[in-house]
């Protein structure tokens, strides 16, 4: 039997024209991140920059006027919706939107249908950001990993569109996992094109990083810290029917991976609670 030799990974250049026909909010959320780090900062700093895209503007309007972000008051405006949610929920809010324009189409190539793809992100990213008080990282960055985490699929999805007759759809019954299937048709696996992408687009190196090495089986001693919380944020979506069938194998929640992140069993009770809170007043805010 003839074994063939993976495809040569698609080049950046590529990678990058497709990652630019997904909106625009990916870029939005890094100039966001680096704003709220940002001392000298203000909120109107914020609303300059989200009025930069006409439809992401529009969106958050929309959600802000939800019954989840509203508090009961109408607004009218960028500058009112910023000023209304302030510093600490405006990543959130952000989020919720890019979550919900990122998922507007279904994962062809994948057989992800759009409300498995925004679910997965929206929980993934709540989960992620309630872990990493407990284990001493940075809650804005571990939310950010946890939405943007599979920027790469959809990438390798359009990728696989633009030619359906040499990209053969994933099925569980001839791969066994995404990363098998996406190695044998692209060459190389989503998580490497989400660190490429988000890279290009000056994201932290830190979250790259770990979104990398965030498919863990049994850790090494040598995983970062937000590799191993990500991995286990989305063993609590595995948990609730909210992951992808594709990369059930990598969530198994184990006393390794707590230790690899700094938490234990006890920082999972509070940590379900805040993020079904945060996950339910995101879906409700979307259905508004």
């Amino acid at each position: 039997m003839v074994t063939l030799a993976p495809p040569t990974p698609l080049p950046t250049e590529i990678l990058m024209s497709i990652a630019e026909t997904l909106p625009a909010d990916l870029r939005v959320l890094s100039k966001l991140a680096e704003l709220l780090k940002d001392p000298n900062s203000d909120l109107d700093d914020i609303a300059r920059l989200l009025r930069r895209d006409v439809a992401l503007a529009a969106k958050i309007l929309q959600v802000s006027n939800s019954a989840a972000f509203g508090r009961g008051r109408a607004v009218a405006s960028t500058e009112e919706a910023v000023n209304l949610v302030g510093f600490g929920e405006i990543l959130k809010l952000v989020g919720t939107v890019t979550a919900a324009r990122l998922s507007e189409s279904a994962l062809h190539c994948y057989d992800v249908d759009a409300k498995r793809l925004r679910d997965n992100m929206l929980y993934g990213a709540f989960a992620a950001e309630a872990l990493a008080g407990p284990a001493g990282i940075d809650p804005r960055v571990a939310y950010n990993a946890g939405l943007l985490r599979s920027v790469g699929v959809m990438v390798l999805d359009r990728a696989g569109r633009r030619d359906p007759a040499t990209s053969p759809l994933y099925s569980p019954s001839r791969w066994p996992d995404f990363v098998a299937w996406e190695t044998s048709v692209f060459g190389m696996a989503s998580t490497e094109v989400t660190a490429i992408v988000l890279n290009n687009w000056g994201f932290p190196s830190e979250l790259t990083r770990a979104i990398r090495s965030h498919y863990i089986i049994q850790p090494t001693g040598q995983e970062e810290p937000l590799a191993a919380l990500l991995n286990l944020a989305n063993g609590l979506a595995q948990r609730v029917s909210r992951s992808f069938h594709g990369e059930d194998p990598w969530w198994d929640i184990t006393p390794e991976k707590l230790a690899a992140a700094h938490l234990t069993e006890d920082d999972f009770g509070p940590a379900v609670v805040a993020t079904e809170e945060a996950f339910e007043a995101a879906r409700t805010a979307l259905a508004a």
